[in-house]
């Protein structure tokens, strides 16, 4: 086969001949800039909410947005949203300070905590999910899943105070629900009982109310179940229906001690 036929070949079976990747690249540096406006003190605030929207502009083209949804419109929205946003946020880094007895001070935890900076994107993206706009949000909480190893989809609907310690491995799933002052540790899962794509519209994902510790590894799953308030869910447990509140669940291993025979 020569060059002419491999390529003939590979422009038949691209099956998506309208994907422009240059929409992740934009839509990281967007995000980039977005977190340090909120938090860098030499990032200057009305400068760089100017070069957003631009950028925000060349997004909405990239990605076919509506034409009957004006994107200044949007923009103008989000811009009013950043306030509470990161209101929010300053309220969850002092809450990773409050609960971490290794956290030395609240600037480590903007720098230093990828739990933190999960949680950043995720509330800057949820804002825009809210709008309508999906693929924007799902590329913000996928780079920030690309480097904290979180995976936090912008549809879900987290509280205040929300504390994530270690990071690494935790699924938050689009629908699910998690009120106030919660902690969740690594490896921790809130998804769905099962997939099936007709569950699109469906409520999957479970219900975490207020003031509830998730151990390490604990996987919680069904849109149906709701994690009572004042709860502790240990680590490795495995929960598919709802826990009353202030209840303690925790798995029990079990243990077997292996002898040797002297025979």
């Amino acid at each position: 086969m020569d060059k002419s036929a491999v390529i003939a070949q590979l422009k038949h079976h691209k099956k998506q001949p309208y994907l422009d990747y240059r929409i992740k690249s934009k839509t990281e540096a967007f995000t980039d800039r977005l977190f340090y406006t909120l938090f860098d003190i030499n990032t200057p605030v009305e400068e760089n909410l100017d070069t957003l929207e631009e950028s925000f502009e060349e997004l909405v083209d990239l990605a076919c947005w509506s034409t009957i949804k004006p994107c200044s419109k949007i923009w103008e929205r989000y811009v009013m949203q950043l306030p509470i946003v990161l209101e929010k946020l300053n309220l969850d880094a002092e809450a990773i300070l409050n609960c971490d007895p290794a956290s030395l001070s609240i600037e480590e935890v903007y720098m230093a905590y990828p739990g933190f900076y999960a949680i950043a994107i995720y509330r800057l993206a949820h804002e825009l999910y809210k709008e309508g706009f999906p693929l924007i949000p799902r590329l913000m909480t996928e780079y920030a899943h690309r480097k904290t190893g979180v995976d936090i989809n912008p549809g879900a609907q987290i509280g205040k105070s929300f504390f994530i310690d270690h990071a690494t491995g935790v699924v938050i799933g689009e629908t699910a629900v998690i009120k106030d002052h919660v902690k969740v540790y690594q490896g921790v899962t809130l998804g769905a009982l099962y997939v099936d794509k007709s569950l699109h519209q469906v409520k999957r994902h479970p219900t975490i109310e207020t003031n509830v510790t998730i151990y390490a590894n604990a996987t919680i799953l069904g849109g149906e179940t709701v994690i009572g308030e004042n709860s502790v869910i240990g680590g490795n447990a495995w929960i598919t229906a709802s826990v009353p509140a202030n209840s303690t669940v925790f798995h029990t291993p079990e243990i077997k001690i292996k002898t040797v025979s002297n025979a």
